[in-house]
């Protein structure tokens, strides 16, 4: 026998649950304002009861680190964001749905944390989408872990001189990482997820492939996610475009339909990274803006604030366009310069390929057109020789690799050279 117990607080409302556990199921349960008495019940039926707010909230909490199940083959883990694009993906998933939200750390001095997709709102919206179903959602709390694994490392990026993108962090390892321990703890045969990307057959393995929507594709984003996982995931979404998935929504009678979507890394809260980082250990100390010959041209108040391709922001008056080319963060010094001095066709990343490729297009920034590329493998990664220049190419950000739509390798720039 033993004891969960877990609790829930808005304000100064608060709700807590207790629970006597037999084996896997309620023996008995201390638990106001749920719909149903959870007695006899496991602990994954459980999370399919509904009930007020707080209560829910409080069962949730309890369950969340306990909740074990049997294998299925039909049981389906379903990562589920509160937004419309998991909403879909619940009901594509069919009766053996199992929701699961991950609660991320949030930086409590955000202006607008309500955007963010780990939000409480988002949590509560998530779970009313599989109770509407009669579906168990579990919620799992790595607010620390997340910003052990994911946040700390941005900052720490950040302070190096280099633009990391905490997102391909975030999906490349933890996210999917712990998203997959919880699809084996419930006993499921596969995760889903409602990103824009296929998993497709390539020279034998199964490997990531651009989603349909080439508007929504997020496979640069998943671009490190490890090929060996592939055979227990699910991207349902990724032969449809978002339209579809809106009308789908819609015809379903979801209130997530209109929902707005996130654009930014969750834990900002709705803020710039440069006000989040500020607040996060790193120092506005002045330093020196220099052209490509050293000559000082202005001044700045931390190295962290500029990344290569960046031109708003450097507070110089020239007769041509300035760019920030490059940041020293020993100096703390910023280089700057015209557009034609970006110009990279040599780049070095730390990372992997997934199978033999010597021909690639490489995607080396989110927004960034693919450049077609020569590609040789090295003890830590892979080196690029771009058949065009790149412009803006920063150390620290992904660089992924296609051969047509298939993701064949993925690292992160460690440098970057015009020659």
């Amino acid at each position: 026998m033993r004891e969960l117990v877990g609790d829930s607080a808005r304000g100064e409302d608060w709700a807590a649950v207790r629970l006597r556990v037999e084996g896997d199921r309620i023996v008995d349960a201390d638990a106001a304002g749920l719909d149903a008495d959870l007695r006899g019940l496991t602990l994954l039926e459980a999370a399919a009861v509904g009930g007020e707010t707080l209560p829910v909230d409080a069962l949730a909490n309890a369950l969340g680190p306990a909740v074990r199940a049997a294998a299925d083959p039909r049981r389906v883990a379903v990562a589920m964001s509160g937004g419309v694009d998991s909403a879909v993906t619940l009901i594509k998933a069919g009766a053996g749905a199992v929701g699961v939200t991950l609660r991320l750390w949030l930086d409590p001095a955000g202006p607008d944390a309500e955007r963010a997709c780990c939000s409480p709102s988002a949590v509560i919206a998530a779970r009313a989408s599989c109770h509407r179903l009669g579906l168990p959602h579990v919620t799992l709390d790595l607010r620390e872990a997340f910003r052990r694994a994911v946040v700390t490392p941005f900052v720490r990026g950040y302070a190096r001189g280099e633009t990391p993108n905490p997102c391909i962090r975030c999906n490349g390892g933890f996210r999917f990482a712990e998203l997959l321990a919880f699809a084996r703890r419930v006993g499921a045969a596969r995760l889903a997820t409602g990103h824009y990307a296929r998993i497709v057959e390539h020279e034998g393995r199964l490997l990531l492939a651009r989603g349909a929507d080439e508007h929504k594709d997020q496979s640069y984003m998943l671009g490190r996610l490890d090929p060996r996982t592939l055979d227990r995931i699910w991207f349902p979404l990724g032969v449809q475009t978002k339209a579809e998935t809106r009308a789908q929504a819609r015809a379903a009678g979801l209130a997530a339909a209109e929902k707005a979507e996130s654009q930014e890394a969750c834990f900002l809260a709705g803020d710039d990274y440069r006000a989040f980082l500020g607040r996060h250990g790193l120092p506005a100390t002045g330093g020196t803006i220099v052209d490509e010959s050293g000559a000082a041209v202005g001044a700045h108040n931390g190295h962290w604030q500029f990344t290569p391709g960046q031109r708003r922001g450097l507070g110089i008056a020239a007769a041509e366009p300035l760019y920030a080319l490059s940041t020293d963060a020993r100096t703390n010094t910023v280089v700057v310069g015209p557009r034609a001095s970006l110009a990279r066709t040599r780049v070095s990343a730390r990372g992997r390929l997934y199978v033999p490729a010597a021909r690639v297009t490489a995607k080396l920034r989110y927004r960034s057109p693919a450049v077609a590329a020569s590609v040789d493998e090295t003890a830590s990664g892979f080196r690029l020789h771009l058949d065009e220049p790149a412009y803006g190419v920063a150390r620290g950000q992904a660089a992924v690799l296609y051969d047509g739509d298939v993701v064949v390798g993925a690292g992160l720039v460690t440098t970057a050279a015009s020659v």
